[in-house]
Formats: structure tokens, sequence, C-alpha cells
């Protein structure tokens, strides 16, 4: 029983915490889409998803490993692994600046200055993430709830001081430049401070899944990023737009779904350490919880939400985003099937299968969904990505029977000393 309750309130806590982060994504959402109209919000949107890709490959080097190798552990090897890891997450921050920031000026016009703005805040954007995964690692999630309140706080503000400039550019700026707040206090609440210079050592340390996790998240972004440019070229910024509010509309649940694999993967890696046999009903309870709040949440969009409401949020964009309201339901539920396979493999530390799976489900979700592109514009592309997600949930689920059959102890961990010598 106090291991469940101990579950529960870790839960609680990511729940609590991603309830915070997406509606305060949701709230940006909704005030740059009222401020500047379905194209520019167009132009937002690819932005947007820009950043997710880098997002993953930070993950995927840095806080993906802490979170697979030090959850639970003692506290002097927590802060070390944290203090590399974080440094890994500003490097990769101040790489893709430079990359953003030649681009954006390559591009000129709107476009261009959304990207240089992109590349202003995303180093500060990601070490704040890298922050909440530490804690939820260390088993602190309360931590990480004020660390996204202080960034909720400070970014409602800074998005009415960009309404009143009426640009792309200055709502990227609002959007990411409060996270700069928030990544300070994350200092300020582990009083761990990055260690750029440990990063080679973290990234040898950790190379046999830093490098497939890196290539997984890409992927799985990757495939997301492109599959809205190719819309954006097969039908205009105003599709990218309709279907970037339709995911606007699951934003409560989002909340959840992230919310709870926030901590997934920490406390699917508890229960490998504790109770090996009981990791598949966990991750099956975990899949079919999300699977069931999409479904449901789904469900309220479609029949409980009336037009007139609609269009009190999203303005101009609730007509079109209404219409893609069923299929991007459905993606989501499915996505919460394959959440709950992606959690127990991770904590099994199948890198291998889990990157087959995301590849094959990657390639699939781009290729269905660009062909939906080209036949119906954002209905098309929407329809196609469920189908995707659905035949990709299937494929997770089969990898994780295998990794389960064939899973034996997780190596252990090098000491401090061991660690510090790297």
């Amino acid at each position: 029983m106090a291991g469940i309750r101990g579950i529960a309130r870790r839960l609680s806590w990511g729940l609590g915490d991603q309830a915070v982060s997406s509606m305060t994504n949701f709230v940006v959402g909704v005030f740059v889409a009222r401020g500047l109209g379905l194209a520019a919000f167009g132009i937002f949107s690819l932005v947007w998803v820009t950043y997710g890709v880098v997002l993953n490959v930070s993950r995927g080097l840095a806080t993906d490993p802490l979170v697979v190798r030090y959850s639970g552990v003692s506290t002097p090897e927590w802060r070390h692994a944290t203090a590399r890891a974080a440094g890994t997450a500003v490097s990769v921050g101040v790489a893709f600046a430079v990359v953003s920031a030649l681009v954006g000026f390559a591009l000129g016009g709107t476009l261009g200055a959304a990207f240089v703005a992109l590349a202003v805040v995303a180093p500060g954007m990601l070490l704040q993430d890298s922050w909440r995964f530490a804690f939820f690692a260390a088993g602190e999630g309360h931590k990480a709830f004020v660390n996204d309140v202080v960034w909720a706080v400070t970014v409602i503000p800074l998005l009415v001081l960009a309404s009143i400039h009426g640009s792309v550019w200055g709502f990227v700026l609002a959007w990411g430049g409060a996270s700069l707040l928030a990544a300070g206090c994350g200092w300020l609440q582990s009083g761990i401070m990055p260690h750029v210079d440990g990063v080679r050592g973290w990234l040898r340390q950790h190379r046999d899944l830093g490098s497939r996790y890196l290539v997984e998240n890409v992927s799985n972004s990757g495939a997301s990023q492109l599959r809205m440019y190719g819309l954006g070229a097969l039908a205009g910024l105003a599709d990218v737009g309709a279907v970037r509010g339709a995911e606007l509309l699951l934003g409560p649940f989002l909340a959840l779904l992230m919310g709870l694999n926030l901590v997934a993967v920490p406390e699917a890696a508890r229960v490998l350490r504790q109770a090996p046999e009981r990791l598949a009903k966990f991750c099956l309870t975990l899949g079919g919880v999300q699977a069931i709040a999409a479904a449901s949440w789904g469900a309220v969009l479609l029949f409980l939400v009336p037009d007139a409401l609609g269009r009190v949020v999203l303005d101009d964009v609730w007509e079109p985003a209404s219409h893609l309201i069923l299929p991007v339901s459905l993606s989501v539920t499915g996505a919460g099937v394959v959440a709950g396979a992606a959690a127990g493999l991770r904590a099994l530390g199948a890198a291998r299968r889990s990157l087959r799976a995301q590849l094959i489900a990657s390639a699939g979700y781009l290729g269905f969904g660009l062909t939906g592109a080209a036949l119906g514009g954002a209905v098309g592309m929407s329809w196609g990505s469920t189908v995707a997600m659905w035949l990709g949930a299937g494929l997770w689920w089969l990898q994780l029977r295998a990794a389960l059959r064939e899973h034996t102890p997780l190596p252990e961990l090098p000491n401090l000393a061991e660690s510090r010598m790297s």
C-alpha cells in the first residue's frame, strides 16, 4: 500500500505539472490564433513544431538517459548526473540557436524573423525542460510543478505585450522568454550548476541509449514537422493553422497524456527494479487510461461544445479546426495506447526495439499523412495520420511483448567516482 501511495503521489504531481504546462501552451495558442489570424498562426505553428524537433533531440541525448538510469538512485549520483544532463541540454540549445538564426536571416520576412526569435529563447527553454525531468527522476515532482507555475505566471503579461505588438516573432519571444526565468528558478531549486564541460563524458557514457533515443525522438518529431511542412506546401498555411487549432482543442487531454508520460518511465523503471513481473500490467493500465481519457475528451468536443463557444476561444480558426476533431481525437487515442508500450520499452532499456518501432511508425505517420494531405488537405492528412497511429500502436505492443520475453537485469551503474573520471 505504501508503494501504491507513492506511485499515486508522484503521478499526481506529474498530472498537476503537465496541466500547468499544457494549459499554458493552450493559452499561448489561443492568444496567437486570436491575435494573428489563420495564416500567421500557421507560421507560428511551423516554429512550434520545429522547436518540438530540437526538444526531442535534447531529451534523447540528455534527459531520457537520465530518467532511465538515475531514477531512484542516491542523491549524490542524481546531482552529478543532473549537472551533466542539464549541460547537455544547454549545449543542444546553443547549437540549434546558431542554425535557427542563420536560417531565419536567410529566409527573411515574417517567417525568418520568427526563427530568429526562436534562436534567442531556445537554450533557456531546453534548460527549463531538463530541470522538469530531473526533478521527476528524483521523485520530486512538486519542484517541477512550482517551476512550471513560475513559467505560467510570467508568460501571461508577456503575451499581453506581444498581442499589442501583433507580430509572430513577438509571440515567439513571449512564449519562450518566460522559460528563461523558469530555467533560473530551476537552478535555485536544485542548487545544481549545469556542467557544459561534462557533455562529452555524458554522451560517451550513455551512447548506447542516447544515440538510439536521439534517432527515435527525432524521427517522431521530425515526421510531425515534415508532415506540417508538407501540408503547408500542398494545401497552404491556412490548413496548417486548422490542424494546429484542432490539436489545441485536445489541450486538456494532452495535459493528462503528457503528465502521465513525465512520470511513466521513472515509475516503470521502479516497477522493473522492485517487481518486474508487474511491468506488463503497469504498461497496459497506463496505456488504457490514456486511451479512454482521449476518447472521452474527443466525445465532449464533438457533442457538447457549441460553435458559439468554439468561436469565442479560437475565433476564425474554429470553423476549419472543428471539422478535424474526430480524426485528431482518434489519433491521440492511439497515441495513448502507444505511450504505455513506450514506457515499458524505455524502462527495459530496450533501445533497439523502441527505435525499430519508432522508425517504422514515424515513416507510416509521415507517408499516410502526406498522402492524405495530397488527396484532401487538412482533413485528408488528419485521417491518414490516424490510420498510421493505430497501425503503429500494434507494432509498439508487439515490440514490448518481445522485449519482456528476452529481458535480463539492467547493468549496474558506474559508481560516482568512476563517473567523475569520465
